[in-house]
């Protein structure tokens, strides 16, 4: 009983950290997992570096996407799009 009540305290914190820290970061990356599946031609959207355009192609073959852009289209990985910015972009104007 003696050797549980060491090892408590390490139970316990691994507990908080997984709750706090490593479900919250599971949850949202199947969000965003689910988002870039859920991509489809016309939606306006942001990369996380901050570009700005419509998608004209996706590729499920390479998992990426072609990006019209005022300078053109760019092809892009669709994990390289914002789900939390593009999501903004397409949000009703109030």
């Amino acid at each position: 009983m003696e050797g549980i009540g060491q090892f408590a305290p390490f139970i316990l914190m691994f507990v908080v950290v997984y709750f706090f820290m490593i479900a919250p970061q599971m949850k949202r990356a199947k969000k965003e997992k689910k988002f870039a599946a859920e991509l489809k031609r016309g939606d306006k959207v942001i990369t996380k570096s901050g570009m700005h355009g419509k998608i004209v192609e996706l590729n499920d073959k390479d998992n990426s996407c072609v990006i019209e852009t005022m300078a053109g289209k760019l092809k892009f990985d669709r994990s390289a799009i914002s789900m939390d910015m593009s999501a903004k972009l397409n949000a009703p104007q109030k």
